[in-house]
């Protein structure tokens, strides 16, 4: 998730950048920040998503989080293969740990303040392997996952750019060979909260958590002398936030999605949606191109974009992505950028967006809403993808790219 070249993107002296930002707070970019919220808002009235705004404000939100928290997968992995720091991975606990708590009673209720309310549970199969493997690799060439991308894009992060259009240009293709995937060996979805029931699922689940938490400390003592505090940080509105708040916010904002839209957070599926369009934009008709032959996919080429659940929310990203940016005044847009980390910006997009139509969505929509929702395919798909990751973060230097600690104060 973590984006660009460094766990916080948009340091006020990231690697690449060309100049380190004013001090105080940029009004440009939070006027813009705003009035682009503003217009998305109208938008979203218009076209009548349900829930559209209050989703839009959620995503809004998840885009302060992100950048003020610098809360990543992608770097947090690489660290700790590469460094043995589990700051990180700890912190991702604890957000699973937070929406366990959340999400486990009311989807053995099915309901959430009176609405019919579902999990992301997907089946184990070769797709969901292959998928999150690739999007493993993706994730370290490309420079971040799908939430990292956004925030990054949104945070002045230009160098991510090529990341984004290759991320649609890959799910766009993997849209195109989805039906041969799925029809691969499989095992049916896995519910732990259908199975033994919410209470078991909790507890069974929180166990894990707390082991691998352990072992996790113990393995960063061994190489460090000292584990690191998920709790230290800047304040508001400099930068970053503790981990353990970036935990606790995205735990708390993916179960207002989950009460708001009926299901956990998603990214990735707007990203085929976006090149979709494009594409009959161009006149190409991709109406019986594999996985758009879904009535549900088809249907969404014909509404417009901003009745898009997921869209509006990973606008809502880059845009309070923005605005945290401008109120720490570290948005710097221009960035110098190289053949090879373009290369690899193109090759790692093309990974992830290609892997996350086969996986049943990104570090988001499968792991994190996978295990929050009970589902086995998540634990599954941390699995694979950890092993891509293992590929990437030692395909990196073939591209000039390295690995950075997260930053104490930014």
């Amino acid at each position: 998730m973590s984006a660009g070249a460094t766990l916080c993107p948009a340091t006020p002296f990231a690697a690449g950048t060309v100049k380190p930002p004013p001090a105080g707070v940029q009004w440009p970019v939070v006027a813009v920040a705003l009035t682009g919220a503003a217009a998305l808002a109208a938008g979203v009235a218009t076209d009548a998503a349900r829930n559209g705004v209050a989703l839009l404000v959620v995503g809004l939100m998840l885009g302060v989080v992100l950048y003020q928290a610098a809360f990543g997968f992608t770097s947090a992995w690489r660290v700790f293969i590469s460094e043995g720091r589990t700051a990180g991975l700890r912190a991702q606990l604890l957000m699973l740990a937070v929406d366990c708590l959340l999400f486990f009673p009311a989807l053995g209720a099915g309901t959430l303040f009176g609405h019919p309310v579902a999990g992301s549970v997907a089946p184990l199969n070769v797709s969901l392997v292959v998928g999150a493997f690739l999007f493993g690799i993706g994730m370290q060439l490309g420079g971040g996952c799908a939430s990292g991308t956004l925030f990054a894009v949104g945070g002045g992060s230009a160098g991510m750019l090529p990341t984004l259009l290759f991320f649609m240009v890959g799910s766009m293709i993997g849209l195109a060979h989805q039906p041969f995937w799925t029809a691969l060996p499989g095992l049916p979805p896995v519910s732990l909260v259908q199975s033994f029931g919410w209470p078991v699922a909790l507890a069974g689940n929180l166990m894990v958590f707390g082991v691998i938490w352990l072992a996790l400390t113990q393995v960063e003592r061994r190489r460090s002398s000292s584990v690191q505090p998920i709790t230290s940080g800047g304040q508001w509105p400099r930068g970053p936030w503790p981990l353990a708040s970036g935990a606790v916010g995205l735990a708390l904002l993916n179960f207002a999605t989950l009460a708001l839209a009926g299901r956990p957070w998603g990214i990735t599926s707007a990203f085929g949606l976006w090149a979709g369009k494009l594409l009959l934009a161009a006149h190409v008709d991709i109406g019986s191109w594999g996985g758009w032959t879904v009535p549900g996919a088809r249907a969404s080429l014909t509404q417009p974009v901003l009745a898009d659940i997921n869209s509006i929310m990973d606008l809502g990203i880059m845009l309070g992505a923005m605005l945290a940016a401008g109120l720490a005044g570290r948005f710097v847009l221009l960035h110098r950028l190289t053949v090879p980390r373009v290369l690899a910006s193109m090759i790692g997009g093309l990974l992830l967006g290609y892997g996350a139509r086969l996986g049943y969505g990104c570090n988001i929509g499968a792991f994190f809403g996978g295990v929050a929702s009970g589902s086995l395919h998540g634990w599954a798909w941390i699995v694979a993808a950890m092993a891509g990751t293992l590929v990437g973060v030692r395909l990196r230097p073939l591209f000039g790219l390295t690995v950075e600690p997260r930053p104490t104060s930014c």
